[in-house]
């Protein structure tokens, strides 16, 4: 049994990676995994997809968002991974995105700070997990906001963390910097327009040194960086892109999950040889998030 802390972080670096906890990458086998309840989950108008679903004529069904909830997880099952599922909140809309509310890293998990006043109260659910999982906590961030869609442990000593200045904002980006390259690691932050919400809309780690970038909707900066550090991009269109197309979950051993409808990765994937799980999730897509959005990740084998 770990010790529970708010605090495992040693303020000069050298803190200690967690022995049964913890990842340091986005593709290693993924083994267990936090994910968000779907019992009080609503679409909110908070966010340009969720908007655009009701501006198109579509109508919520909770029935059919908790059915398809359920078919994610039997998903993970079937792929060997176990699911930890946070406490539904009545006043919790949006906590279905365990994604954003912690962020795990080699040393334990960032409890975040939420932007939207909605999502506020996320963290107190979080925290009770995370010490019912004998899981200390790495730190908490205080500066500003940091949402856990901005953030990718995107392969061992690299972290890339984007902000708009509303989910993510400078102040929490630089906090979060500061602690992780005292662990000598490296940060890489990218700035983006709040309109496309979290930088998981936009870029996916898929495989080792294989990424999904909508190339169209990103700074050629960006593109050019990951071409310097050697990753083979797949490029999505921007119409897949206002579909939730690029936010998926690498599972490890060259397998990925994504949303059935987002065909285009799917097909691309496929072509360079990874197995494909696509469970129906569209009734939660619409509102604003995939499947990357309603997890994070405990623990992964070391690619």
């Amino acid at each position: 049994m770990t010790e529970f802390t708010y605090k495992h972080r040693n303020d000069n670096g050298n803190t200690a990676r967690l022995d049964n906890w913890g990842i340091d990458s986005e593709y290693g086998v993924l083994t267990d995994l936090l994910v968000g309840p779907i019992d009080n989950y609503t679409w909110q108008m908070g966010n340009a997809a969720s908007r655009r679903s009701v501006r198109l004529g579509r109508q919520f069904d909770p029935a059919v968002a908790k059915r398809q909830h359920q078919e994610m997880l039997d998903a993970y099952k079937h792929a060997g991974v176990t699911t930890h599922l946070l406490p539904a909140d009545s006043n919790l809309p949006y906590q279905l995105y365990a994604r954003d509310s912690s962020v795990m890293t080699p040393w334990g998990p960032i409890v975040t700070q939420m932007y939207s006043p909605w999502r506020r109260g996320e963290w107190v659910d979080v925290v009770k997990t995370y010490q019912k999982l004998d899981i200390p906590i790495y730190d908490i961030i205080t500066a500003g906001s940091l949402e856990g869609g901005d953030f990718m442990v995107l392969e061992p000593g690299v972290i890339l963390c984007g902000y708009s200045g509303e989910r993510t904002s400078p102040q929490g980006f630089n906090q979060m910097k500061s602690w992780i390259e005292k662990e000598g690691w490296e940060v890489k932050g990218y700035e983006f327009d709040p309109y496309f919400l979290h930088i998981d809309v936009l870029v996916a780690a898929l495989a080792e040194k294989l990424v999904a970038v909508c190339v169209d909707a990103v700074e050629p900066e960006l593109v050019q960086w990951f071409k310097s550090r050697n990753f083979e991009i797949i490029d999505i269109s921007y119409p897949q892109v206002m579909e939730l197309g690029v936010n998926v979950v690498a599972l490890g051993n060259d397998r990925v999950m994504l949303p059935a409808d987002n065909t285009e990765l799917k097909e691309k994937c496929r072509a360079r040889g990874l197995e494909v799980i696509d469970p129906d999730i569209s009734m939660i897509t619409a509102g604003g998030g995939g499947v990357h959005c309603m997890c994070q990740p405990l623990a992964r084998k070391p690619a």
